[in-house]
């Protein structure tokens, strides 16, 4: 599971917490308590990361120290989503291109790459595949 960094700031002004994360500047949130602002804090992440893919941008990867500070967890389908967009970008295949491989329509692959939508499993797997690639799950005690 792909944890990012969260940096948790009390707001003098407006109370409650501001929530940023030092590997996604776009990603910031807030909320009246420590508990709600990390609530938000994972929809903020997705968005943020939405934007990367739609800019064609490289996703940040998570620092290190994410194991040991406050941080927030990529929920799994997205995990996905965000490692075949980078598998696409390592292998300069763009979304027309996947589609095509995998005799689809590119609305089909924009699907893919949302981070909003609830995508299925195998779909991923199957354009993981036309890539050479494959997705690994792994099931973990619980921290």
């Amino acid at each position: 599971m792909v944890r990012y960094l969260v940096r948790l700031v009390p707001d003098r002004e407006a109370g409650g917490f501001v929530v940023t994360f030092p590997d996604v500047p776009e990603a910031i949130t807030q909320g009246s308590s420590v508990e709600d602002a990390l609530d938000h804090a994972g929809d903020a992440l997705e968005t943020a990361l939405m934007i990367y893919i739609a800019q064609r941008r490289r996703i940040p990867r998570p620092s290190r120290a994410a194991k040991k500070g406050c941080s927030v967890a990529l929920p799994a389908l997205s995990e996905a989503k965000v490692g075949l967009y980078e598998a696409m970008r390592i292998a300069h295949v763009g979304k027309a291109e996947l589609a095509r491989r995998l005799n689809w329509h590119v609305t089909q692959v924009d699907r893919l790459l949302d981070l909003s939508h609830a995508s299925r499993l195998d779909q991923i797997e199957a354009a993981l595949s036309v890539l050479n690639k494959r997705l690994v799950e792994a099931v973990k005690d619980a921290a």
